[in-house]
């Protein structure tokens, strides 16, 4: 369609010359005395034109001659650009080869050509961002060689020239790869100093909260890098059983640090909700308070929301709950027995509920309903301690009846004849 258009315009055009210089009887007289030349209208338009032409011709071929040197730099500024691209990209393919040596002197090779450059009369214009990317590939190189004066020199000129308006976005790469290099160094301090200075929102990345945990984990940081998991989760960082491991894991150590009862209160308020209903932590916890010689009770009371799942528990985890709630016996109350005889009479084939509901009656010296079920929980408990534990309350038992033979007998099977 636009071909048509074209060639009817040119049509037009040639059909309206046709008519203006076909019949233009017009002419144009020069006097020049004593002479007089006289010419076509028609020539002398043709003449102009021409003489346009050839003077607009004339001028840009001045215009490119006197371009030429200009020309020329900006040829020569072209090639130093292309060899300074050249030096970083093999630079980079160097370093992920493994060839440190070689791509710290293609980096260099490329600080050199930007030099160059910035002394030219047309500087580059990503020059700093250049020039922190260059930096951090020699750093990186002798990060590899474990060449660290080198690597801090070329560290703190990257975060110079990050520091200009035109690299600035290159300034949270530097800081990251900084702290990296103190991971690999094992200096953890370090690495949480230079995440520090990352701007809030870089600071939140899965990157840098991976490094941060890494690194508060290192420094024995617990209660930090419990946060950092806790993010971390947030962001679906791991998988959902990867996350619950890695956070049960440091809340257990957040609780093992604590070294008094006070200290575990504030670390067990310091979990969240969802935390403190992990069965595991709770268990701990509890053991850990009775460890420290706190108060039994509130052990029970961070155990009683693990009490009532215990029927989905597996039996591992069964057993460590009988075993935390055994060691708050003493001072158990009545409602926490009503809850221990309940269970073992809606459970009459679980022999961990009958030991520990039989342990109670024991310690409230309900001698012949804790004979009963610890009797009946002898039998069948799969656990070397419990199972020895009950032996020895069962034997206990009967020396107080003054039945020596049961007595003999118990003691035998306690100490796993």
């Amino acid at each position: 369609m636009r071909a048509a258009l074209w060639l009817l315009a040119l049509f037009g055009v040639a059909v309206a010359i046709a008519l203006f210089a076909g019949n233009n009887q017009g002419t144009v007289t020069l006097f020049w005395p004593p002479y007089r030349v006289d010419l076509s209208l028609n020539l002398v338009l043709l003449l102009l034109f021409a003489a346009f032409v050839f003077l607009h011709a004339a001028l840009g071929a001045l215009a490119a001659l006197f371009d030429l040197p200009r020309q020329a730099l900006r040829w020569r500024s072209q090639q130093k650009e292309r060899a300074m691209h050249a030096f970083l990209l093999e630079s980079i393919a160097h370093m992920l080869a493994g060839r440190f040596i070689r791509a710290r002197k293609a980096a260099e090779g490329a600080l050199a050509q930007e030099k160059s450059l910035a002394a030219g009369a047309e500087p580059l214009a990503a020059a700093g961002r250049v020039r922190t990317l260059a930096h951090l590939l020699v750093a990186e190189s002798a990060q590899a060689l474990q060449d660290k004066p080198a690597r801090d020199e070329h560290l703190q000129l990257a975060l110079q020239q990050a520091a200009e308006r035109d690299a600035q976005e290159m300034q949270e790469g530097a800081l990251m790869r900084a702290a990296r290099w103190s991971l690999d160094d094992h200096e953890p301090h370090a690495a949480m100093a230079w995440l520090k200075d990352l701007p809030q929102g870089a600071a939140r990345r899965t990157l840098a909260l991976r490094m941060k945990l890494k690194a508060a984990r290192l420094a024995r940081h617990t209660g930090e890098a419990l946060e950092t998991a806790r993010l971390l989760a947030k962001h679906r960082a791991f998988s959902p059983g990867a996350a619950q491991s890695i956070v049960r894991g440091l809340a257990v150590d957040l609780l093992n640090g604590a070294h008094d009862e006070a200290q575990l209160r504030r670390a067990w308020a310091s979990l969240e909700p969802a935390e403190r209903l992990m069965p595991e932590l709770a268990i701990h916890a509890a053991q850990r308070l009775v460890t420290l010689g706190g108060d039994a009770q509130t052990g029970r009371d961070w155990l009683l929301p693990v009490w009532e799942q215990q029927a989905g528990l597996g039996d591992g985890l069964k057993v460590r709950l009988v075993q935390a709630l055994e060691g708050g016996l003493d001072s158990i109350d009545a409602a926490w027995l009503a809850r221990l005889e309940a269970a073992a009479r809606a459970n009459p084939r679980d022999a961990s509920l009958q030991y520990l509901a039989g342990m109670a009656c024991m310690k409230r010296q309900l001698w012949g309903k804790a004979q009963q079920l610890l009797t009946q929980a002898a039998m069948a408990l799969q656990d070397a301690k419990l199972y020895r534990n009950a032996w020895r309350a069962l034997a206990t038992l009967a020396d107080a009846r003054g039945d020596a033979v049961m007595a003999a007998q118990a003691w035998k099977r306690a100490a796993g004849d």
